[in-house]
């Protein structure tokens, strides 16, 4: 489903409900496949809004827990597409992909990367993605910002009405807190996390964080 410019959302058909988000822009990015299980399905979709595995040449992640990276290497096989990783994943991916699915009683679901980012931002076709550490739900939570087209693909940090959890191995409240305070200063017009629906329009998006601020971070 195209949300904006060359930017669509993939929200998976599974369990785990992974979103994906595909930005098309020489050569496009493909963001936390998700489940490998029903990655054929938003390939299909994809298909559908004229975008081929191999007009992808970029596979990131948001964080690298399970549901969002399981599918890395599947469709880095279908797609040719390579596997990029931001330095503060590469530092915790122990804590987040090890031990994080022993936490559950899991196989880590472990990849290779194929290139490491920068830190700073990242330039794909005439795109410049912002990349915005968000630890809190885990410590290697980055987020990506598009500033001229205010969009934010902010992962499991924040939700509509809600926030990722933080008990899990690296979690932290703390950060989480601080994480959302430093979001919620951006000019957003679309907020899109990792689950559920996304928040479209600027005036949503500020009153869903104001909403967490009140209602959800006092709980976490």
């Amino acid at each position: 489903m195209k949300l904006a410019n060359n930017l669509f959302f993939y929200p998976e058909k599974g369990m785990f409900d992974c979103n994906t988000y595909v930005i098309t822009d020489g050569p496009g990015v493909i963001m936390d496949p998700g489940n490998p299980a029903f990655l054929s399905i938003k390939v299909d979709e994809m298909r559908g809004d004229g975008i081929g595995p191999g007009d992808i040449g970029f596979i990131a992640n948001t964080h690298l827990h399970g549901d969002h990276v399981a599918a890395n290497e599947t469709f880095k096989e279908l797609s040719g597409a390579r596997i990029a990783l931001h330095p503060v994943q590469k530092k915790h991916y122990n804590a987040v992909v090890v031990d994080a699915a022993r936490f559950f009683g899991m196989k880590p679901l472990e990849f290779t990367e194929d290139f490491m980012l920068d830190e700073g931002t990242w330039t794909v076709g005439e795109t410049v993605l912002e990349m915005i550490p968000a630890p809190g739900h885990s410590p290697d939570c980055v987020c990506y910002y598009n500033r001229p087209d205010r969009v934010l693909i902010c992962g499991d940090v924040v939700f509509m009405q809600s926030t990722g959890r933080v008990d899990l191995p690296g979690g932290s409240r703390d950060d989480m807190l601080k994480s959302i305070d430093e979001l919620s200063k951006l000019d957003v017009e679309f907020l899109l996390p990792g689950h559920m629906d996304i928040v479209d329009g600027a005036e949503h998006v500020a009153m869903n964080f104001e909403f967490v601020r009140r209602n959800v971070l006092p709980w976490l």
